[in-house]
């Protein structure tokens, strides 16, 4: 039984997941199974004391799809795809993914936890810097392609994602088109998100508001300048660009200006956008409550979202 003093929709350690699917059964470019260690998983100490789930992932090689079907009684169409967060280097898989999910959920969103490439280890920094961006537009496809059996509409499909994971989500918003899709019968179907929700993101890789941790992990010590513009997603905005949802802190350590560069960007061709900054909060915490006037951020998110769909 949960205890009270556990974080709003986590759940006790050793909850099992749904069923892992991969998203790539086909192989993966780099990945040799003969001698990579696999996913290096830790749950932080205080998340232990009190009995939840709090992981955090490293050395994902696999990246694969965990799905979060909204019960048929609650359903309204809606999905989320979710990219935790975690500077391209671990994913925050429960308090940035799964935690999320259920909370999707309890208002009839289906909701789908990615977990997706992380290519920060020594010599691997930078050698798939279009790795998480493929994973995002395959599961994309595969939720789109899977309407009828979840439940949900084609046309509300969105992507959410949290500081490094909002990047990857921004990118997905942005770069639909620049697919390599290997598959016919899914490279055929839109890779393009319906809408995005971007939590504390880390969204530009341009100076001076660059989060370099993501930018080193993601693309490498030493990215091209065209690199760093193109995986820069407020440079990449069009009239075309999905609805958008921010959340950001005044006081966090990836710069604000993140949030208030792609909103303007957006502003500036016409695309809706909701942006909530709030004085102080931080970075990294999810839907924790710690007695903040952010703590409501999920509150505003659930309204904007069920207005839209």
């Amino acid at each position: 039984m949960k205890r009270a003093n556990f974080p709003p929709y986590a759940v006790p350690l050793g909850t099992p997941d749904p069923v892992e699917e991969w998203l790539f059964p086909e192989g993966v470019s780099g990945y040799d199974a003969a001698t990579d260690t696999g996913v290096q998983i830790s749950n932080p100490e205080p998340a232990e004391q009190a009995g939840y789930l709090d992981r955090h992932l490293a050395n994902v090689r696999c990246p694969s799809l965990f799905a979060y079907p909204a019960s048929p009684d609650k359903r309204n169409g809606a999905a989320v795809l979710i990219c935790p967060g975690g500077g391209y280097q671990i994913l925050a898989f429960d308090k940035e993914g799964t935690d999320l999910a259920r909370f999707f959920n309890s208002f009839g969103v289906s909701a789908f936890v990615l977990k997706y490439h992380l290519s920060w280890k020594g010599e691997q920094r930078g050698a798939f810097p279009e790795a998480p961006l493929r994973d995002a537009q395959r599961a994309l496809r595969l939720i789109r392609s899977r309407t009828a059996q979840y439940g949900i509409r084609p046309d509300r499909i969105g992507i959410m994602g949290f500081s490094a994971g909002g990047h990857l989500a921004a990118s997905a918003s942005t770069l639909y088109a620049d697919q390599q899709e290997p598959r016919p019968e899914l490279a055929c179907i839109s890779a393009r998100p319906d809408f995005s929700i971007l939590i504390y993101p880390v969204v530009t890789f341009l100076d001076p508001a660059a989060h370099v941790g993501s930018c080193r992990n993601l693309l490498g010590e030493h990215a091209s300048e065209q690199l760093k513009r193109k995986f820069s997603p407020e440079v990449q905005v069009t009239p075309e660009t999905p609805p958008a949802f921010l959340v950001q802190a005044a006081d966090d350590a990836v710069p604000v200006e993140n949030s208030l560069r792609y909103f303007a960007a957006l502003k500036a061709v016409g695309v809706p956008a909701e942006m909530h900054i709030y004085p102080e909060g931080g970075h990294g915490y999810g839907m924790r409550q710690r007695g903040m006037t952010i703590d409501s951020w999920p509150d505003r998110l659930r309204e904007w979202l069920l207005k839209l769909v």
